[in-house]
This record gives C-alpha cells, sequence and structure tokens, in this order.
C-alpha cells in the first residue's frame, strides 16, 4: 500500500506546533507495518536544507507559477518537496511574516501544496503514485477537492489536528486556484461567502480522522466547531468520522535515553528525576528544594491553552509552597503576566518566553507536574510526554486530555489506574480543585510514586495509530 502525506511542516525539519512531531514520527511507524508511506512538503528552506541530495522528479508552470518537484530521504522516509522559491523561500515562520501577519498569498502559496498532492495521485512522479493520499490540517485542505476535480484518482483522508484554524480567503480567489466555480458553494468550501481550505478538506474527503476519539465527538457540537457542526455531523452519520489518537515518538521522547536532559531515568529507577528537578530549579532561579512540587507549562500562551485560568490559580499553588517553570510564547497579556509573577516571586516562578526543544525536555523530566488547563485540545502532546517522564499531567476533560489522563481519584487510585489529575469545567475554581488535590497526592510520597510508576507504564506508542491508520486505509481501498 502506497500512502502520500501531504503537510506543511515536520520535525526535526520544521516545527511550529503538535503537527510537526506527528508527521516526525506516524510515516515512519507506518514503514514499519508494511506501509510504503512518503510525505509532500513546501520547500521552505530549513526542510529543503535538510533533506539529503533531493533530485529534480519534474517540472510543472501552474496557476501559482513555475515549481520543481524534488524527491529525496529524511530518516529513512521518501520526501516530496514543492520547489518554488518565489512562494516558500523566505525566513522565518511558514505562515506570517515578522509581524505575525498571514502573507497575503498564503492562497496561492496552500492552494499549490494541495494540487501537487492530487496530481501526485495522476502520476506526477511516473515512478511511484499513492493508493491513499493523507491530508493534514488546513493548509493541506484543497487536497481532496483538487482530488474530486481529478476524478478521485486515489482515496483521500483529512486529519483535523485543530478545527480552530480554517484557512480562511476571499471568494474572488476562486479564480487563482484552479479549482471549478461549482466548488464555490455550500455544498463545497463556501463557508459564510469565503473559501474555507478546512471545509474543503471536510467536505471532499473520503474520511475524516481527528487526532483523538473524544475530540472526534467534540468537533460535532457548536461549541467547539466553529460553525462545521452540520457538516462534520453530517460525516459521522455517514460513518466517515472517526478519532486515531496521536502517538508519542519513542526516539524522541524516552527518559531512559534523552540525551537533552540532565540524568536519565526510567519507571523502575526514578531517582534520576530528582536531580533534573535540582537542575531545573537551579537553571530557572528557583529555590533549591526537593519537597517543593514543581508545576511546569510547555505551551503556546493562547486563550486556547487555558493558561488565562493558571494566572488566576497561581497565588493558591505559590502559597502552598509549589514552584511554576514555564515555557512558552504568543498572547502578549499572559506573556506579560507570567513575567509578572517570576519578577514578584523569584524564586518560585521562572518564566523563558519562546521555544526551545531541548530545554522542553528538561523542564518535563525535571518537573513533578505539568499543567495543561486547555478550554479545547484535540489531542494534546505535552500531557503524554508528562506521563512517559512521571510528571503526572493536571489536565482539562477534554479532547485527547480526557482519553489519556485518568484522575487520582479514590475509584482509580484502587484500581490502579490513575495517572494524573482531571477538572471538568475551564474555571479557575476547578482547576484550583484539581491543583488542590495535587497538593494532597504529594503530601503522600509512596502514593505519589505509585502513581508516576503507572503513568510511566501507559502504551502511547506510534505503532498503535499506525495501525488504526493502516486498518482504515484498507477498508477505504
Amino acid at each position: 500500500m502506497q500512502v502520500l502525506h501531504v503537510c506543511s511542516e515536520m520535525y526535526p525539519l520544521l516545527k511550529t506546533g503538535g503537527l510537526a512531531d506527528v508527521l516526525g514520527a506516524l510515516p515512519t511507524a507506518q514503514v514499519a507495518e508494511g506501509i510504503d508511506a512518503r510525505v509532500l512538503l513546501p520547500a521552505f528552506p530549513d526542510i529543503l536544507n535538510g533533506v539529503s541530495e533531493p533530485q529534480v522528479v519534474t517540472q510543472r508552470d501552474t496557476f501559482a507559477g513555475h515549481m520543481r518537484l524534488l524527491y529525496g530521504r529524511f530518516n529513512g522516509i521518501g520526501i516530496y518537496l514543492i520547489d518554488a522559491p518565489h512562494l516558500y523561500s523566505r525566513p522565518g515562520s511558514p505562515y506570517h511574516d515578522a509581524n505575525q501577519y498571514a502573507y497575503s498569498d498564503n492562497v496561492l502559496r496552500f492552494a499549490l501544496l494541495g494540487w501537487v498532492g492530487a496530481e501526485m495521485a495522476c502520476g506526477m512522479d511516473p515512478y511511484w503514485r499513492p493508493d491513499v493520499v493523507h491530508a493534514h490540517d488546513w493548509h493541506a485542505g484543497l487536497t481532496p477537492a483538487y482530488l474530486e476535480a481529478r476524478g478521485r484518482p486515489a482515496k483521500s483522508v483529512f486529519t483535523v489536528h485543530n478545527l480552530a484554524y480554517q484557512g480562511l480567503f476571499y471568494a474572488h480567489h476562486m479564480h487563482d486556484i484552479d479549482l471549478p466555480a461549482s466548488f464555490f458553494s455550500i455544498n463545497g468550501l463556501e463557508f459564510y461567502g469565503q473559501i474555507s481550505y478546512l471545509k474543503a478538506g471536510l467536505y471532499y474527503a473520503s474520511h475524516i480522522t481527528a487526532v483523538s476519539p473524544t475530540y472526534a465527538r467534540e468537533i460535532t457540537d457548536p461549541n467547539f466547531a466553529y460553525g462545521m457542526e452540520g457538516l462534520l455531523r453530517q460525516r459521522q452519520e455517514e460513518g466517515r468520522l472517526s478519532g486515531i489518537l496521536n502517538g508519542v515518538d519513542e526516539n524522541i521522547w524516552d527518559p531512559s535515553k534523552d540525551e537533552l536532559i540532565h540524568t536519565c531515568y526510567s519507571r523502575d529507577k526514578l531517582a534520576g528525576k530528582v536531580e533534573n528537578k535540582h537542575q531545573l530549579q537551579v537553571s530557572m532561579g528557583l529555590t533549591v528544594n526537593p519537597k517543593a512540587p514543581l508545576f511546569t507549562v510547555v505551551s503556546r500562551l493562547t486563550p486556547q491553552k487555558g493558561l488565562d485560568l493558571l494566572l488566576e490559580a497561581l497565588p493558591e499553588i505559590l502559597e502552598k509552597g509549589g514552584q511554576l517553570a514555564l515555557l512558552g510564547a504568543g498572547d502578549a497579556v499572559l506573556q506579560e503576566g507570567f513575567l509578572a509573577a517570576a519578577a514578584q516571586y523569584p524564586q518560585q516562578v521562572g518564566v523563558q518566553i519562546g521555544y526551545h526543544e531541548a530545554f522542553s525536555h528538561r523542564l518535563i523530566a525535571g518537573a513533578d507536574v505539568i499543567l495543561v488547563p486547555s478550554r479545547f485540545e484535540p489531542c494534546g502532546l505535552t500531557q503524554l510526554y508528562g506521563l512517559k517522564y512521571g510528571t503526572l499531567p493536571l489536565v482539562r476533560h477534554t479532547g485527547g486530555l480526557a482519553d489519556t489522563v485518568f484522575d487520582s481519584s479514590l475509584e482509580n487510585l484502587s484500581e490502579g489506574i490513575a495517572t494524573g489529575f482531571v477538572f471538568p469545567d475551564s474555571d479557575a475554581h476547578s482547576l484550583m480543585c484539581a491543583i488542590r488535590r495535587a497538593f494532597v497526592l504529594w503530601s503522600r510520597p509512596a502514593l505519589w510514586r505509585y502513581v508516576q510508576r503507572q503513568a510511566m507504564n501507559m502504551d502511547f506508542s506510534w505503532h498503535v495509530a499506525a495501525r488504526s491508520y493502516r486498518d482504515l486505509y484498507q477498508h477505504l481501498m
């Protein structure tokens, strides 16, 4: 079976969020399952520089200008690159300029990505043609639409990593993207008078997946669907919507062999985690105290992540003797709020604005609790990393967080399935109740270690997801 993933980023070549982690791991796991999985990406500078000796497959003049299709390999995976320097050869973010404004030609940049994905199913590479084209998020959303326009030469899967990002463009751009005018309708990619690349994927794909079972159910609810609930409910009724949980790349996230942390450790040898905590407290300027529970946040700072609720709850954490180490960037108000807390409580709060992959490993290895109080969370990866590293997740009951973390209630403790702390409502009071439960468990070290070991014993390997996708592809074919 030959599968082409169409996406905009891939770890470690280029990463702005969890999408890159998924594409950095899923194709490798699929190859291990016997699938010939390859990846199609725009030739952003970081990606082009990371793929070894790419060769020209073909050249085309397209609606978005001249392009070359290149092919190379990275970490054992075949990589196709759309080489169009006038579209992709720009410094910084793949999506916006230094002032955080979306590039004005994104409509063409990502239409070309979808178009090439569909053309691959029509023989653009004469030596390799996919049976299934698997598109990811709005950037690749037009892929199923172009496949429809070409008579469906392959089956298509569209994965929603975050429904909040929809790829909306003015209707007049229909003249620019080489799709039939009839596609701009309510039964197509029209969304309240605009073109929606996300809706194109949802409407035309053979099957839709979300990145967790709970999120797949949530996005049929108006509170989570951003206006797409009617279409998604219809897809659910047709049996064309399902949830497949993301995994953890154990080649990157494994405390027993992680070269980015200070001291390696395992489920059966947790002493090394204490040393990681000591080093983290030193590096963040916190009081070195093994008895103070150390909470961490590794996240984009956005309202979606519920971090405004954490700012409300932070005084209680500090009053009870806890500490906070935060790594992230985003919303200016949230950044200022956490920096102000660090200035006011320098020995209890450490904040680093930005994102550094290596430092994220050290925070997760050194902390005792990882906070993910999201208002919604399609899957979430940091809580999975926390489970893997014995850093107990404290999460809201939503999306993939609900699917992966089991509250340390008396019932779950007695049944041996407790792995963290879960709160139900998106408000500061509900969050604070969970924080208090964390302090209670922390006061019982033997029970804390028991839950740590339960968390570290969970299996979220990518091979589980790879088998689920293989079964889906076979069903479609």
